[in-house]
C-alpha cells in the first residue's frame, strides 16, 4: 500500500545527515561534556560548536542560547521562569487564546499560584491584533507570550509589532517558535523578541532536543535545579547526541529552506484550490496568505475529522484534526473555537503538513481520494442534506 505522510506539524523525520552527524557521539565520543578530561572535552566541544550554529541560525550570541528537551520545556522555562523571576514587578502575564497547550497550560499553573493571565482573542483568520496585546498590557505586566505561528491553522503572527510594543513597555516578549524555526526566516533581532522556544524534531532533528533563546540581561530563573550546566541555568548532563543532531538539522535548513518554502507552497496551493474546486462546504481555516508555506486546515461540514482520518489512514495517507498533543481529547479544538467556528464544523477539521520528502504526486494521490471519502461519510450522515 502507498504510504503518504502529510502529518509534518507533529513530527518530521530525522534527515539522514543529521543521523550521521550524531552516530559518534553515541559510540566514539560519548563522554560527559562536564568532565575535564581529555574525552569530555571532546564532547564539550561538539556541544560549544553547536551553540555556536544554533545562535548563528538564529541572529544570536552563543551565551545566549540554552539547550533543552524541547519545545515544551522551552516555553514552561521561559513562561515560569520569567513570572517567578519577575514576581517583584508584577504577577501578570499577557498571551493569546490559540497558543500550543506548552504555554496555556503553564500559564493555567502561574494563575493557581496568584498569577494573573489576559488570554486575547484573534480574528476569524487567527490573527492577533497588536494593539490588542497593547491594551491588554498592565503596569503589572512582567511578559508577553505570542507564538510566531499556529501549529494547526499555520497563522503567521505579527511578532517583530508586537516586540516593537513589549519593547515600549519595557515587558519582557517571548514567542513559541517551534513550527517556524527551519521552516521560515527567524531573526531574534528582527522580530523584536527576548525569549524564543524551539525544538528540533520540528525541523528534521532528532526528539529530545530543543533551544530557548533568552536575550541577555534578561531576568529568568532557573527551570532545573541541580549541577551547574547552560551556565546554572539548565542542570542536567547534556544530550550531546541530541545538540549535535538539532544543530546539523539547523545547517541543512539553512541551505535548504528557500527552495523548500517555494516548493511547498506550490504543494500547499494546489491542495487548497483542489479541494475547495472537488468539495463543497468546506472551509479553509488560517489567514490564506500570512500561513506557514506547508500547512492546509481545513474544515468539511456534516462530517467528522476523525472518521475522514480513519478513511485516510486506510488509503496509507497520514495526516490530523490538529495538534497531536491532544489528539486524545475529544474536545474540539480550542483553536479552531477561538476563531469563531462553531463546535459541530470544528470537529470536522483536517490538518495536512508537507515537508521535504512530500511530493507532488502525493498531493494528486490526496486530491483524487479526499472527495469520495468525504462522500462516503456524508451519505452515511444524518448531518448531511441529500440532494
Amino acid at each position: 500500500m502507498r504510504k503518504i505522510y502529510l502529518d509534518y506539524a507533529a513530527t518530521t523525520p530525522a534527515d539522514p545527515a543529521v543521523i550521521e552527524a550524531m552516530q559518534p557521539y553515541l559510540f566514539e565520543k560519548f563522554a560527559n561534556p562536564s568532565s575535564i578530561h581529555s574525552f569530555g572535552q571532546e564532547a564539550r566541544k561538539a556541544v560549544d560548536d553547536s551553540r555556536e550554529v544554533t545562535a548563528v541560525f538564529l541572529g544570536a550570541k552563543p551565551e545566549e542560547i540554552v539547550f533543552t528537551s524541547g519545545g515544551t520545556e522551552s516555553n514552561n522555562f521561559a513562561i515560569q521562569g520569567v513570572a517567578y523571576a519577575m514576581q517583584h514587578k508584577g504577577n501578570h502575564i499577557v498571551t493569546t487564546a490559540i497558543e500550543h497547550h506548552a504555554i496555556t497550560e503553564p500559564c493555567k499553573v502561574l494563575e493557581k499560584r496568584g498569577f494573573k493571565v489576559s488570554f486575547v482573542g484573534v480574528d476569524k483568520a487567527g490573527l492577533v491584533d497588536p494593539g490588542d496585546i497593547k491594551k491588554a498590557i498592565t503596569d503589572k505586566t512582567v511578559l508577553v507570550s505570542v507564538m510566531h505561528a499556529n501549529n494547526e491553522i499555520g497563522t503567521i503572527q505579527p511578532i517583530a509589532q508586537i516586540g516593537k510594543i513589549t519593547r515600549d513597555k519595557g515587558v519582557y516578549f517571548h514567542t513559541d517558535a517551534v513550527q517556524t524555526v527551519g521552516h521560515i526566516p527567524v531573526n531574534v533581532d528582527e522580530l523584536n523578541v527576548d525569549l524564543l522556544s524551539l525544538s528540533g524534531h520540528k525541523f528534521y532533528g532528532p526528539k529530545g532536543a530543543g533551544a530557548l533563546y533568552i536575550r541577555k540581561a534578561t531576568h529568568i530563573e532557573t527551570f532545573l535545579n541541580g549541577g551547574d550546566q547552560e551556565r546554572g541555568r539548565r542542570a542536567s548532563t547534556h544530550n550531546t547526541p541530541g545538540i549535535v543532531g538539532l544543530a546539523r538539522a539547523l545547517e541543512l535548513c539553512k541551505e535548504k529552506m528557500a527552495d523548500e518554502a517555494r516548493f511547498q507552497t506550490a504543494l500547499r496551493d494546489k491542495l487548497i484550490k483542489g479541494v475547495q474546486d472537488k468539495i463543497s462546504n468546506v472551509f479553509l481555516n488560517g489567514h490564506p496568505v500570512k500561513r506557514l508555506p506547508n500547512n492546509v486546515n481545513f474544515s468539511i461540514k456534516y462530517i467528522e475529522g476523525e472518521s475522514m482520518l480513519l478513511n485516510l489512514d486506510m488509503l496509507g495517507i497520514a495526516a490530523s484534526t490538529g495538534s497531536a498533543c491532544t489528539s486524545t481529547s475529544l474536545e474540539p479544538s480550542h483553536v479552531l473555537l477561538a476563531i469563531g467556528l462553531p463546535h459541530e464544523i470544528a470537529h470536522g477539521s483536517l490538518r495536512f503538513t508537507m515537508g521535504r520528502w512530500t511530493k507532488e504526486e502525493d498531493i494528486s494521490y490526496l486530491l483524487a481520494n479526499l472527495p469520495k471519502i468525504v462522500d462516503k461519510l456524508r451519505q452515511m450522515s444524518p448531518l448531511y442534506e441529500k440532494k
